[in-house]
């Protein structure tokens, strides 16, 4: 039995940035879903509530096809 090592290494490497990829956009996603309305008067520095959900919704959506593309992978 032959084991190639550097294809071995080379999934090995991928898998791990995309892994850690996934899990920090996840983790954006899940801070911006987080983040409470601030009070009417004071000035936000992380911009506005309706631009951050924005942003956190579109991280799940990145994981979303990201899960979906690697399902299709499998299936195919």
């Amino acid at each position: 039995m032959h084991i190639d090592w550097a294809a071995l290494g080379q999934v090995f490497g991928v898998s791990l940035v995309v892994t850690v990829g996934l899990v920090g956009v996840f983790t954006l996603g899940i801070l911006g879903t987080s983040r409470k309305p601030e009070a009417a008067g004071a000035t936000s520095a992380t911009g506005s509530p309706l631009l951050t959900r924005t942003g956190a919704y579109a991280c799940f959506a990145l994981c979303a096809a990201a899960v979906g593309y690697g399902i299709y992978l499998i299936v195919a």
